[in-house]
């Protein structure tokens, strides 16, 4: 079979034989605490390249951009709506959907949002549900299996991916496989779920060989979904249908209604699969990790000799299996075993692996304690670019802000601080008080407490400047927007 494209069984009202599209559908909600510093509630782990050059985001999404694949259809809050457009576009795949969560109601909610959606159009639709936040290294073996999972779906099953285990790992949940399924080379029936046990269970399982690790991926048609929600989480479908009823088409996002936030938070695990007759499992060995801790990063690193992964300007001696990343000012380890050492330009994480989920625990911890590097980075990610604090002090602040090209900031005033603005790389048009000036590099302009003011990007290169803000307030919240290109109040 070719690796490049899935044959799906039939299409509605077809004969049997003929092929349809596998809808993908993304679920791009989670914030991947366990990977602080670098993941954090603000740019979370799934919009980091951790395993490759892409990130995990676009890596999920390549898997299914090939003949028998629809657009991607992906689920994220509305925080994250324009990251996930703007890496969508970088990784060619422009033409997907994207649905706006109000709040985060865990897997169930989001899924039934996109099962109702995608099934007003195409109710007997295949939509493949995965993570955006996983790694795959053998994608061709992770489509082998979808295909088998797809026929099962099409005779009305939901399937999942069960992950032939290497290690006792007592982090993720396991399916114990039943008996195969009639007709269905290669899926089986599922017997049941099972929490993630203790270190003597997973080792049974492990030995046993019935066992697999649940990889939060599932397939089902889009009627199925619905059918199965009605059934066995009826709340969660109420919710969804009354929120997709209530949505609306906002910049070219689907955004749900308010109702959204009434549907209970439960993992579709627990709502569905946990009770449906329905269930299925492919036993595959994709090389699947849900990359889940730095613990489970260092796993599936290259490393030396001695076990030891670096990334980054990081240097190693001495040591032995370390995982020690850098994003920007040299670390280096000497004489260490099992840790991990990550350091961002803000925050420095030190952990032994073996205590890599307790990462969360810190992560609370910080929150309480009132850290804004608990959530979020010195670099702040905005639809028309970023910024970055650079300095500040009593009544003053330096920030350098990188616009895309053809992309501007809002129209906007301040009560509190006025602005001086020059450019170091790229071209500016400036919007003062009705004034269009050009900027270009080493040219600056000054902005009064008060003026109206917009910034642009007319070139096809980013535009770079430094921002020098002053006056007895200099918080983001004294911002009036006149006028937004991008829906922001």
């Amino acid at each position: 079979m070719p690796t490049d494209a899935v044959p799906t069984g039939s299409s509605p009202g077809s004969s049997r034989g003929a092929v349809d599209q596998i809808v993908p559908v993304i679920l791009s909600g989670g914030t991947g605490s366990r990977l602080w510093p670098l993941s954090r509630e603000a740019y979370p782990k799934q919009f980091w390249p951790l395993v490759s050059q892409g990130t995990m985001l676009q890596e999920t999404a390549a898997r299914a951009r090939a003949p028998g694949f629809a657009a991607p259809v992906v689920v994220c809050g509305e925080a994250h709506r324009f990251l996930v457009a703007e890496q969508l576009r970088e990784a060619g795949a422009e033409d997907s959907r994207i649905i706006l969560e109000p709040s985060a109601r865990n897997s169930a909610a989001a899924i039934a949002a996109a099962a109702i959606l995608i099934g007003e159009d195409a109710p007997d639709a295949i939509l493949w549900i995965m993570a955006a936040d996983a790694a795959v290294q053998d994608v061709p073996a992770l489509r082998h299996a979808l295909t088998a999972a797809a026929l099962a779906a099409r005779e009305g099953r939901i399937c999942t991916f069960g992950i032939r285990p290497t290690a006792p790992e007592t982090g993720y949940g396991y399916i114990e496989s039943g008996a195969p399924l009639a007709g269905i080379e290669g899926a089986m029936q599922v017997a049941r779920f099972v929490e993630k046990p203790d270190a003597a269970t997973a080792q049974a399982f492990l030995a046993g060989g019935r066992h697999l690790w649940n990889s939060g991926m599932f397939v089902a048609t889009a009627s199925t979904l619905v059918a199965e929600l009605a059934a066995h989480a009826p709340g969660v479908l109420a919710a969804a249908r009354e929120a997709v009823a209530g949505g609306a088409r906002d910049l070219g996002f689907v955004r749900l209604g308010a109702s959204f936030a009434e549907a209970p938070s439960i993992s579709i695990d627990h709502a569905v699969m946990e009770r449906t007759a329905l269930a299925a499992v492919v036993p595959c060995d994709p090389g699947w990790s849900d990359v889940g801790s730095w613990a489970s990063l260092w796993e599936i690193a290259p490393k030396d000799k001695d076990g030891n992964a670096a990334m980054g300007n990081a240097a190693v001696l001495g040591s032995k299996r370390c995982y020690v990343r850098s994003e920007g000012i040299l670390t280096a380890v000497v004489g260490l075993e099992d840790v991990v050492l990550v350091v961002t330009d803000d925050a420095v994480l030190a952990v032994h692996r073996d205590r890599a989920q307790d990462v969360k625990k810190m992560v609370e911890q910080l929150k309480a304690s009132g850290h804004k590097e608990a959530t979020e980075h010195r670099r702040v990610y905005r639809p028309w670019g970023a910024y970055e604090g650079v300095a500040h002090g009593s009544r003053f602040q330096v920030k350098r802000i990188t616009v895309r090209p053809g992309r501007k900031l809002s129209l906007q005033k301040h009560y509190h601080r006025a602005e001086h603005w020059v450019v170091v790389a790229g071209t500016a048009v400036v919007e003062r008080d009705g004034e269009r000036i050009l900027l270009r590099e080493n040219e600056s302009v000054y902005l009064p407490l008060g003026c109206v003011h917009r910034l642009e990007n007319p070139g096809m290169i980013p535009l770079t400047l430094i921002e020098v803000q002053s006056g007895p307030y200099l918080g983001e919240d004294d911002i009036v927007r006149l006028e937004d290109n991008y829906g922001r109040a």
